[in-house]
């Protein structure tokens, strides 16, 4: 079996995956069939002392199909009208209706990332140091300054503030500050 790449209608993914996943075992193609998988990552958001978890796909508008392909490199007939045949699919991304598998390296990469669920979520922190910034919220609102680092664990930048002439570093909460 080879993997190839479904698109579907926007925020449909999962209900694209799971209901393909349905018909497969309903209609018994599990040997034409395998694995259908939406790549997640978890993002934890800190917002004052509240830590909420967000999921977020990593491939917006894109189902991943482990499938056998005829000789000719098309979608099997029974494998294909079943697919057509559920809401919120496209098409394979390939040429003149023979869907392109993917490569291996491809491969390998997507499913590792559609393995990471089970970890610990990692914050998303947008900023890199040398970033100018400006601060949106909190004592310092309307200062301007540079990014020095990032605890990425905890969600605090170290932001270098020009205050009365001098050079002050701040721990501020990375929702706190954006990007000039």
């Amino acid at each position: 079996m080879q993997w190839y790449v479904l698109r579907v209608a926007a925020n449909k993914e999962v209900q694209v995956r799971d209901a393909l996943a349905r018909k497969v075992e309903r209609e018994g193609l599990s040997d034409i069939i395998g694995r259908i998988e939406v790549p997640i990552e978890r993002i934890k958001r800190i917002r004052g002392s509240k830590q909420t978890v967000h999921k977020r796909k990593l491939y917006p508008g894109y189902v991943f199909m482990e499938m056998d392909s005829t000789e000719d490199g098309r979608v099997p007939e029974k494998a294909w009208f079943m697919i057509k045949g559920t809401s919120g699919v496209g098409d394979f991304i390939g040429t003149e209706g023979q869907p392109t598998p993917m490569r291996d390296t491809d491969v390998a990469k997507m499913l590792l990332e559609a393995e990471k669920p089970e970890e610990a979520p990692s914050i998303k922190v947008e900023f890199e140091k040398g970033d100018m910034i400006k601060i949106r919220e909190g004592a310092f609102e309307n200062f301007e300054g540079v990014v020095d680092s990032i605890d990425a664990e905890r969600g605090i930048v170290k932001v270098i503030v020009t205050i009365f002439g001098r050079s002050t570093p701040l721990d501020i909460e990375y929702w706190q500050i954006e990007k000039l």
